[in-house]
């Protein structure tokens, strides 16, 4: 298992709202969405290096939303 490194994080009160929000409804703590968001945001780097784009779909043969000016 790697190193773990502590972070302070210093966030706006909607931010933090938001990482609440998200927390309690997927019934993990706040450390954890920033996990899967890092994750998240790692994939779509990852993607974009290839030249690939990030979308929104409910049916794999129709883009609905594009996400532009993430990364």
């Amino acid at each position: 298992m790697s190193e773990k490194v502590r972070l302070n994080l210093q966030v706006s009160s909607e931010l933090n709202s938001v990482l609440e929000e998200i927390a309690e409804s997927s019934m993990s703590s706040k450390t954890d969405v920033i996990r899967q968001a890092l994750a998240l945001m790692k994939v779509a780097h990852s993607a974009k290096q290839r030249g690939k784009h990030l979308g929104l779909v409910s049916d794999s043969s129709k883009l609905e939303t594009e996400i532009v000016g993430l990364l």
